[in-house]
């Protein structure tokens, strides 16, 4: 980077001196090819956290608002969706409840590729949107919330998490979301509550209710480890006399589609009138904007 920094450097001062259409031309192209390797190499510092690497566990819950809510939680499992596809990430759903009229009562999904939690830990938080609600008569404007929460899959090595059998409530059922042949068939379906967190873990992707119990139990100790990393960032925090929260839980982003189109984030501000683009999955300005704060 910096060979090509010096190099354009002299190319600009042969132009002050002498100018050359053509030179002009190549010393352009050779800047936007600085300034792209430039934001891949801040990019790359960012993600400098231990877990930024590994995939990630991403859950999508409705708010209070009935068929709205569930709604925006399906339009928010299609842009994740469409964000993981833009980056070639692959998607394996494990869980997958559908409303009662429309929508979603709550999806968890994997995503697996690299960075993908480096990336996706910003959008921890609660999402509000704005619009003409589809679903009322009279055509009126509604908000409707659904919180996003992103957990790392750690190592198998990192984790040192000891679970106890009288701890856990394991319950078994019949499939009811997403599947394929046979898996909707069977009491397959697994849930398991660990009792003394309330932590609640499904999985009905596959046909093997063992299957299903295994998956389970590694997105529960992946949360359980999140906890106790968040219990000790939280005491060296107090320690430092920091008091800032974890943003779980914290309105982070409004998507407004009436009475005008725009979508913000309240932690940086970044904003863009591109909404359908948004929902469409090109989150990547709030991502990146979010990422350079999170180190200032």
């Amino acid at each position: 980077m910096k060979q090509d920094v010096n190099s354009s450097i002299e190319t600009l001062e042969l132009l002050k001196s002498n100018f050359d259409q053509e030179l002009f031309n190549l010393f352009m192209e050779e800047s936007k090819h600085i300034s792209q390797n430039l934001d891949n190499l801040e990019l790359t510092i960012l993600l400098n956290n231990p877990y930024d690497k590994c995939d990630a566990v991403l859950e999508i819950h409705p708010g209070a608002g009935g068929t709205e809510s569930c709604d925006w939680a399906n339009m928010l499992y299609r842009m994740y969706t469409r964000y993981a596809e833009r980056h070639g990430y692959k998607i394996e759903v494990i869980d997958y409840q559908p409303g009662e009229e429309a929508g979603i009562k709550s999806v968890s999904i994997i995503i697996h590729g690299l960075n993908s939690y480096g990336y996706l830990k910003n959008e921890k938080g609660v999402h509000r949107l704005i619009r003409l609600s589809p679903f009322d008569s009279n055509n009126r404007r509604h908000t409707s919330f659904a919180s996003v929460d992103v957990t790392p899959i750690y190592q198998d090595k990192d984790i040192t998490i000891n679970i106890k059998d009288s701890d856990l409530r394991i319950d078994v059922y019949r499939s009811s979301g997403k599947g394929g042949q046979g898996v909707n068939t069977t009491d397959s379906a697994v849930r398991i509550t660990h009792l003394p967190t309330k932590i609640v873990v499904t999985c009905q992707n596959e046909r093997s209710q063992i299957r299903n119990k295994e998956i389970a139990m590694n997105v529960l100790k992946n949360k359980l480890y999140q906890l106790e990393i968040e219990r000790k960032e939280q005491e060296l925090k107090q320690m430092k006399g920091i008091n800032a929260d974890i943003n779980f839980g914290s309105q982070i982003r409004t998507y407004t589609m009436h009475p005008y189109s725009l979508v913000k984030d309240h932690r940086t501000l970044t904003e863009t009138s591109m909404v359908d683009k948004v929902l469409d999955g090109d989150l990547d300005i709030f991502i990146y904007d979010n990422l350079k704060r999170s180190v200032k």
